[in-house]
């Protein structure tokens, strides 16, 4: 059976199956009692295993295996959570994506994993997990010692259970062949023959493909149900020749449950997905009504990306045409034109919203990578973090989402490093020994605003200043004259760092410039504000979407400009004698404030035809905290417009960040107002 067809499928489930591992495993780290988390997480993992062993990938089957001993081991309350324990789930949790993410890029999944695979295995066989040089030395023997166990999934457990409770004996029948045997699969055939004749057999270890193919040692295990007894098997196995010895086990209880119990609570076997995409196993078939009834309730589908990116890219090209028919329609003049142009806009209007709502995802694809990333970071520091999450919910479009992780990392990272003090610091200032970041994701209008906000120990503005100033970024004239915001945005500045010691987390001088050039490109900006001794706090704001955008279009001599709403402040016309000159720079007075002033014809040297009159036309923009006047022409009115890109040939146009077709056929290049403020 091909199983490619099913891969995209089994990388998505597989991440989403261990997403969920990873956030129980948080709450099990908070509630250590509750088993019905250990539940969620056996069940995820269980059907991770069995849909990695279907598509061949044995590896990760393995891994996932061992680790679900461990969690059957503590749902039976053969141990209890310990932070130790956790500390080795969570390393098979991050072996595991690691393996899932190497398939996902054309790899085979497989990874060094022996010594988490030898830490599982101390556990599960209640052994401490400080390993000294002694346990190191029989920690391989013991993961081959348990390698070597038959492993039983739900539905063979189940036929073996049903078959004890019906008067069947279950035998797990070891047969050594001898060492000189050189027909050795005739003789395991013939074996196979004989107990056939005795009973059922379930399964064998190697597999009966490896077994004819003589893929074995000398040795080989058949699990059996019969209603013989051990040495009426033993002596007909014995008859075939060339065996050497035949050991019998019996699968009572006690036993099966040491070899791998995998029953599943209430029921959920029903649940368990063997082959991706939810296709069950035989057993599970005999499902209650009320469970059909759940399933045929699900109205999901998965859709590849770049089916919705295309269905955008053809939208876009709708919109273009929309706008030249309502061109036309005007100037034609023609009421049933009109009419049908009219419904068309609304009915595309619609089609829009649907089409960038099927674009959105919720934030909490990025967010629930970070509580395991914090967890994992305040044990390196020997520092107590806790991690609140809100609005997780929240919706951005996937092109956003997709950018937008590194940042909230660098964000994360610092206020984890530099933000929140030690314990023992804290208690000192009368704080709480744990400290709290808080991520926050809400709406506003067109736009997504994402806060990091730490109850740590501030910015010092004295030790910003006296970092900037070393390094050449002001001048101490310039420091004074500061705002406490302008000071705590220097350190966006390209290679500044205030750390004193360069650790593995941060402090390298790297990686908050990168954040603001980041966030910026998406056309989306980063502010800070921070009160020393009483924490910092980081606000993100983002747009959207970034592919339809709402623009103010604009003239400038017999060109045309548009420039995203999103920057726009208001407009204005001013006289010429209200442009005033200070330090060389052209600045207006705007409602208390100097704004410098920015004329459009000579940042695009743009061929002057037209004569200016005693007016201008001002479009006031802003940057974060910083605004400019923008000089124009004329104002042509608000649109939606389609953002093209420029291509590679010309990635690095100062000051546009990229063009759109208008209804008339003409192009207009769009403003980056970002790049125009310094």
């Amino acid at each position: 059976m091909d199983m490619s067809q099913y891969l995209e499928v089994f990388i998505d489930e597989s991440k989403e199956h261990l997403q969920t591992c990873s956030q129980q495993l948080l709450e099990l780290e908070k509630n250590p009692e509750d088993l019905s988390i250990v539940n969620d997480i056996f069940r995820s993992a269980h059907t991770l295993k069995g849909m990695s062993a279907t598509m061949g990938y044995e590896d990760l089957a393995n891994l996932t295996h061992k680790m679900e001993n461990v969690l059957d081991g503590i749902r039976n309350q053969k141990y209890s959570v310990t932070v130790e324990i956790l500390d080795v789930v969570f390393q098979a949790v991050d072996d595991l994506e690691a393996m899932v993410f190497s398939i996902a890029e054309g790899g085979d999944g497989k990874r060094d994993v022996t010594e988490v695979v030898n830490k599982l295995n101390l556990i599960d066989e209640g052994k401490p997990l400080a390993l000294n040089a002694a346990v190191q030395e029989a920690a391989p023997a013991l993961a081959e010692k348990q390698a070597s166990k038959v492993s039983y999934d739900e539905f063979e457990m189940t036929v073996i259970n049903q078959s004890r409770d019906q008067g069947f004996h279950c035998f797990e029948v070891t047969v050594e062949v001898r060492a000189n045997c050189l027909l050795k699969a005739a003789r395991v055939y013939m074996v196979f023959e004989v107990l056939e004749n005795l009973g059922e057999v379930i399964k064998s270890n190697p597999g009966v493909e490896l077994l004819e193919e003589e893929q074995f040692d000398n040795e080989f295990t058949v699990t059996l149900v019969t209603m013989n007894n051990e040495e009426e098997v033993r002596s007909k196995v014995m008859k075939v020749s060339e065996i050497d010895s035949v050991t019998i086990a019996v699968l009572d209880d006690k036993e099966s449950g040491a070899i791998e119990t995998e029953s599943i609570q209430g029921g959920d076997a029903d649940k368990e997905a063997v082959t991706p995409g939810g296709t069950p196993p035989k057993a599970a078939q005999t499902k209650s009504p009320e469970t059909k009834t759940q399933s045929a309730g699900s109205k999901t589908i998965r859709v590849n990306i770049e089916r919705l990116d295309i269905l955008m890219n053809l939208f876009e090209e709708l919109v273009i045409d929309r706008g030249r028919l309502e061109q036309i329609s005007k100037e034609v003049n023609n009421g049933e034109l009109s009419e049908t142009v009219e419904r068309m806009s609304r009915i595309s209007g619609d089609l829009q919203n649907i089409i960038l709502n099927m674009r959105m995802v919720p934030v909490d694809t990025v967010f629930s990578r970070f509580p395991k990333m914090v967890r994992q970071l305040a044990r390196e520091l020997d520092k107590k973090i806790h991690l609140e999450i809100i609005g997780a919910d929240t919706e951005l479009d996937r092109t956003v989402i997709d950018e937008i992780g590194d940042p909230l990392v660098h964000l994360i990272r610092n206020a984890l490093d530099h933000g929140i003090e030690m314990p023992e610091t804290r208690k000192k200032n009368g704080k709480n020994e744990e400290g709290t970041v808080t991520l926050k994701a809400y709406h506003s209008g067109n736009h997504v605003f994402i806060e990091i906000e730490d109850d740590g120990g501030g910015m010092s503005r004295q030790k910003i200043l006296q970092k900037a100033i070393s390094k050449g970024i002001v001048t101490e004239q310039t420091a004074e004259l500061m705002t406490d915001k302008q000071v705590y945005d220097l350190i966006f500045a390209s290679g500044f760092s205030t750390a004193e010691i360069i650790s593995d987390i941060s402090g390298r001088g790297v990686g908050l410039d990168v954040v603001r050039n980041t966030i910026e490109s998406l056309g989306g900006t980063v502010a800070i504000d921070s009160r020393e001794g009483i924490g910092s706090a980081f606000s993100i704001q983002l747009p959207l979407t970034l592919s339809i955008i709402s623009v103010m279009l604009v003239e400038v001599q017999e060109e045309k400009y548009a420039i995203p709403l999103s920057s726009i402040i208001e407009t204005a016309i001013i006289k010429k004698s209200e442009i005033l000159t200070a330090h060389n720079q052209k600045v207006i007075d705007f409602r208390g404030k100097v704004v410098p002033v920015i004329f459009l014809k000579d940042v695009f040297n743009v061929p002057e035809t037209v004569e200016q009159d005693e007016y201008y036309s001002l479009v006031i923009v802003r940057k974060g905290e910083r605004m400019a006047g923008l000089v124009v022409d004329q104002f042509i009115g608000q649109q939606e417009i389609v953002l093209k890109s420029l291509g590679a040939y010309l990635q690095s146009v100062f000051a546009i960040s990229g063009a759109t077709i208008l209804g008339d056929g003409q192009v207009a290049l769009i403003v980056d107002c970002n790049a125009l403020i310094k």
